[in-house]
C-alpha cells in the first residue's frame, strides 16, 4: 500500500507540476483557456500557484491530504470549466487536458480519503 500511495502522489505531483509552465509562460493554449473563461491573466496565474502549493504538498508526506484537498478544489474548477464552457477537447488536444484533470482528480480523492485524519479539520471528524 506504501507503494501505491507514492506512485499516486508522484503521478499527481507530476501532472500539476508539467502545466506549471504552460500557466507560468503564458502560452498561447493557456491564454486561450483563461481568456474563454474571463479570468486571464489573474487566473491563469493564481491557479498555477494554487497547483504549485498543492504539489508541493502533496509531496510531503505529513501535508499529503492537505495538498490533496487543495488540488481536488483547483482540479474541480478545471473540469467544471471543460464541462460548461471549454468543452472536452480544448482547441484539438483530444481532450488530454481534460482526461489529466480527471487522473488528478481520481488521484487527489485518493490520498486524501488515505490521509483524512491529517487534514485539519476534517481530521478532527475522524478523531
Amino acid at each position: 500500500m506504501q507503494i501505491l500511495s507514492w506512485a499516486v502522489r508522484i503521478l499527481v505531483a507530476a501532472i500539476l507540476l508539467q502545466t506549471l509552465y504552460f500557466k507560468f509562460t503564458a502560452a498561447p493554449e493557456s491564454v486561450y483557456i483563461f481568456q474563454t473563461l474571463g479570468i486571464e491573466p489573474w487566473g491563469r496565474i493564481g491557479s498555477g500557484i494554487a497547483e504549485l502549493i498543492a504539489a508541493v504538498l502533496i509531496l510531503i508526506p505529513r501535508t499529503a491530504g492537505t495538498g490533496a484537498a487543495l488540488a481536488l478544489g483547483v482540479i474541480s474548477g478545471a473540469i467544471v470549466s471543460h464541462l460548461t464552457k471549454l468543452g472536452i477537447e480544448v482547441q484539438g488536444d483530444g481532450g488530454t487536458l481534460f482526461y489529466l484533470a480527471l487522473a488528478v482528480f481520481a488521484g487527489s480523492a485518493f490520498i486524501a480519503w488515505q490521509n483524512r485524519k491529517d487534514i485539519p479539520v476534517v481530521g478532527a471528524w475522524f478523531a
